[in-house]
């Protein structure tokens, strides 16, 4: 906090009304020399006076602690900010999509030359991946709230259990 800032503000204020110091303290019913020491920050009003400051001079408390008013440019920051999140929010989940490709990949290479090696049946296969898409689209669902994801998931999903019951029962 910055005394000599906020009294720079209040100084600002008080001149955006076209008072001077002493008609200030009349208002206010205190002495000029204290609008004085408010406007140089060698002292700060108690809490109660700067509620009533911010009132008459229609500011926000916070403006007058932060000794400037809210930026006009605060929406389009904050929108700024907010868009860099999300876009960082959707570069890691690309990047936890790439491992989830990559390990998924790894894991059908290793089962397709089982499967040929041991001349089992690619039902497993055709389970692992319907279980991943399924993973994949709910995870997807969660995060979006979007509905054909889930079903999408979902019906991947009892693909790979269907496959699965098919490949047991056999």
């Amino acid at each position: 906090m910055n005394q000599i800032k906020i009294g720079e503000f209040l100084k600002e204020l008080r001149k955006e009304k076209g008072l001077t110091q002493e008609q200030l303290a009349e208002q206010f019913n205190v002495s000029r020399r204290s609008v004085s020491r408010w406007e140089t920050g060698s002292n700060m009003p108690d809490l109660s006076m700067l509620i009533t400051l911010a009132e008459y001079y229609e500011v926000e408390v916070k403006e007058i602690i932060d000794g400037k008013r809210k930026s006009e440019n605060m929406n389009e920051e904050m929108k700024d900010t907010l868009e860099k999140v999300a876009s960082y929010n959707e570069m890691l989940n690309l990047k936890s999509m790439r491992k989830g490709i990559i390990i998924m990949s790894i894991v059908f290479i290793i089962m397709v030359q089982i499967s040929l090696w041991k001349e089992v049946p690619p039902t497993p296969l055709v389970s692992l991946i319907c279980a991943y898409n399924g993973a994949t689209y709910i995870s997807k669902a969660r995060e979006s709230k979007d509905k054909s994801d889930f079903i999408t998931g979902s019906m991947f999903l009892a693909a790979m259990l269907l496959n699965t019951i098919a490949f047991i029962v056999k």
